[in-house]
């Protein structure tokens, strides 16, 4: 029987919270979910397919609407991976499952693609379902923020290689429409695994927690991505400075 997956409370992934590339194996597991993640499965479902030559030609927000495979520039492939992925949200399939689906699809259009199997396949699965899961998150923070006003950081404890700036952010809590969440809401990057947790005015008298007096600092740094330099907050990835699922902007065309 497959079990169904849902957007645990605290979003607490049990896999590598904030880790390198070489970390890749320890990709979130769906199928230590119950129940059905109606936000997430609708989040990736409703994604456009996009060939692309590269990850970064497209950015940030554009990814909440585009589902893109770096590399796969056929329209027929990017679908095929799409209905792997929504198959391992929707069917709580685990990452050694979605493998063999990522077998199959590279055998069938003979894609050649950069990294070993293992990397590329965790990366495409790690990615695009902690987004997801992410964005339904967020969907159901919006919903109860009446109740629970606040958020906390969360960064899981024991990591090998932890990022220092996502342990820094650790127990830090804002409200709900602090700005500070619009770009440090996680995933935070490749193959992070932070999270948050929903509080309200009872959970703080309970635990003793205090509301932060400000946001922490956030110092923008460039990185050259795509032949281009951005300016990314210190500790984010290029690429994941902004809330999973929020929209583009319009164009000037739309």
């Amino acid at each position: 029987m497959n079990t169904r997956v849902i957007l645990p409370r605290k979003l607490s992934f049990r896999g590598c919270c904030c880790g390198q590339a070489h970390l890749a194996m320890n990709a979130v597991d769906v199928a230590a979910f119950s129940t059905d993640p109606l936000e997430a499965i609708r989040f990736i479902r409703d994604k456009l397919d996009v060939p692309t030559s590269s990850w970064t030609d497209l950015w940030q927000q554009q990814h909440s609407v585009a589902f893109t495979v770096a590399g796969a520039t056929s329209k027929d492939l990017v679908r095929d991976f799409h209905d792997a992925v929504n198959k391992a949200i929707e069917d709580g399939t685990t990452l050694e499952e979605f493998q063999k689906d990522f077998d199959d699809i590279v055998e069938k259009y003979g894609w050649s693609y950069n990294g070993s199997r293992g990397w590329r396949s965790s990366v495409i699965f790690d990615t695009n379902v902690n987004m997801a899961y992410a964005a339904g998150r967020w969907d159901q923070i919006q919903q109860v923020k009446a109740r629970r006003p606040y958020l906390m950081y969360k960064h899981l404890a024991g990591q090998v290689h932890p990022r220092a700036e996502h342990e820094a952010w650790d127990g830090t809590i804002l409200p709900v429409d602090d700005p500070w969440w619009q770009t440090h809401f996680p995933p935070n990057g490749w193959f992070c695994h932070c999270w948050v947790e929903s509080l309200s005015d009872a959970d703080l008298d309970r635990y003793g927690y205090q509301v932060s007096d400000q946001a922490p600092p956030s110092r923008l740094v460039p990185h050259i991505v795509g032949g281009r330099t951005v300016m990314v907050p210190e500790g984010i990835d290029p690429g994941f400075a902004y809330r999973p699922g929020e929209q583009p902007a319009a164009t000037d065309d739309e």
